[in-house]
């Protein structure tokens, strides 16, 4: 039974927090009832219960679809090729029996010291175990990278062929979206403003990149053409902070890290000035 204390602690929540742990099973019967009496009465809550429902779904099919996957043949192979290590054989040393036979007083003082030594080495090896762990690798880190822009880049192709269905959450929004991609993200950002630059921004998604939800604003130009600025939370090392520029066909990509969150603008690869677009984002964002 939930105190007074612990019921007004969750209704305290934003109402995105408290329906996503609806959607998670995560609330208790008298929380479900509140929620669903709600749901039934709120217009714009049944709205953002429907979007984030319909995230979850899109997350879980992405990444059922991963674990569909094969696995690589060479990792196949270099796993049943591997030889387990063979434990070295001391050689066995005779040796000539001697029987000691301790006082009462010396088998007391030997436990003593063995007991504070074992105490201190399980201390010592805990203490290690907890603090010290194995920086991501350059292998890991290049292998995380590349398959969160090959997430960017196909959103980017599939939103450019719906123009009538490019975002989620208009601009005009703007304080919804700014929760929403928050507390999806978990990263806090400020929309930029493009229009010096002939962007407009037109509104919000949120999308799966690598398996993690990743933040999408969306600008159009008079043009018609389309750019968006995705992020999402990383745990990429300092030295990535540089800006990286690729084109992949028709489309143009700047990424780039800072305080532990992975920032791409993407647009068209006619695009001259992507680079410094990227860059004034970087600074406002």
């Amino acid at each position: 039974m939930l105190t007074g204390t612990e019921l007004l602690d969750f209704k305290r929540l934003p109402l995105d927090a408290q329906l996503t742990a609806l959607l998670d099973g995560e609330v208790t019967p008298e929380q479900k009832q509140q929620l669903e009496q709600r749901l039934a009465t709120d217009e714009g809550a049944k709205r953002l219960y429907d979007k984030l429902r319909h995230g979850t779904d899109f997350g879980k099919h992405r990444f059922d679809d991963v674990l569909k996957e094969p696995v690589p043949l060479a990792l196949v192979r270099s796993i049943k090729s591997a030889q387990p290590p063979k434990a070295p054989v001391a050689p066995r040393l005779s040796r000539a029996s001697l029987k000691l036979a301790p006082t009462g007083r010396q088998a007391l003082a030997g436990a003593i010291i063995l007991f504070v030594a074992g105490c201190g080495i399980g201390y010592f090896a805990a203490g290690s175990t907890n603090t010290v762990s194995a920086p991501p690798t350059t292998v890991e880190i290049a292998a995380d990278s590349s398959e969160w822009l090959a997430d960017v880049i196909a959103n980017q192709r599939l939103i450019a062929r719906q123009p009538r269905h490019i975002f989620e959450v208009p601009s005009s929004q703007a304080e919804e979206i700014s929760t929403w991609l928050t507390s999806t993200v978990g990263v806090a950002f400020r929309v930029p403003d493009l229009s010096d630059q002939g962007w407009t921004f037109q509104g919000a998604r949120v999308f799966i990149g690598d398996g993690r939800p990743v933040g999408q604003l969306v600008y159009t130009s008079s043009d018609g053409d389309l750019a968006s600025i995705c992020f999402r939370k990383d745990n990429l090392p300092p030295v990535a902070d540089d800006f990286k520029e690729t084109i992949k066909d028709e489309i143009g990509v700047v990424s780039w890290h800072n305080a532990g969150t992975s920032y791409v603008l993407v647009g068209p690869s006619s695009e001259a000035s992507l680079d410094q677009l990227a860059m004034q984002v970087a600074t406002s964002i």
